[in-house]
């Protein structure tokens, strides 16, 4: 199923999502909403979707690296569904790189990430898995990460850009915004 986006201004998207309680939370319903925000994600042409992107405060999230592999070929089987990742290292080394996001759209900024990050996440098969990502791969799930802790990729954009895309902001923030995909905006 298809869900809405919430957009920048709505306060989900503020929030620090909640963990998965995998001894109570049920496996089934966990199931099916990341199966809908992979679905909401293709949907909007995105390549990660967190579960405050949906209004779902839960920390749970999707990257998908399969339509990016013109540009980056080492994203070809880079598909991952993560359940209460976190990271455990990060490399010094940091690359700067021009992000947008479907919560914020027709919005973009330089943002500077380490190049490498160590995640230790359940996947979709409830599994605990423990990865190393590194360039494109590790900026995406950083991005999607940071979604889970209450903060969006204009938070790490410079003093200058924030200034100059303040005015897009308080649009989206107030639903002045065209979308492909079905979004919303919920104080």
């Amino acid at each position: 199923m298809i869900l809405p986006i919430y957009l920048y201004g709505s306060k989900v998207l503020r929030e620090v999502a909640a963990p998965v309680d995998l001894s109570k939370d049920d496996r089934a319903a966990l199931t099916e909403l990341l199966n809908n925000m992979h679905e909401t994600m293709k949907k909007a042409d995105g390549c990660g979707i967190a579960a405050p992107q949906v209004g779902v405060s839960k920390r749970l999230l999707i990257v998908d690296g399969s339509d990016l592999t013109e540009k980056y070929p080492e994203l070809k089987d880079f598909y991952r569904k993560m359940i209460n990742p976190e990271i455990v290292s990060e490399s010094e080394e940091t690359s700067e790189y021009n992000e947008g996001c479907l919560s914020i759209p027709d919005v973009d900024a330089d943002v500077i990430r380490p190049k490498v990050i160590t995640v230790r996440y359940y996947d979709e098969n409830f599994e605990l898995k423990e990865e190393t990502f590194d360039d494109f791969a590790s900026r995406m799930v950083q991005h999607e990460m940071d979604h889970l802790d209450g903060i969006v990729f204009t938070d790490h954009a410079s003093p200058i850009r924030k200034k100059l895309i303040s005015g897009k902001l308080r649009g989206i923030s107030k639903g002045c915004v065209n979308t492909r995909y079905k979004a919303k905006v919920e104080n």
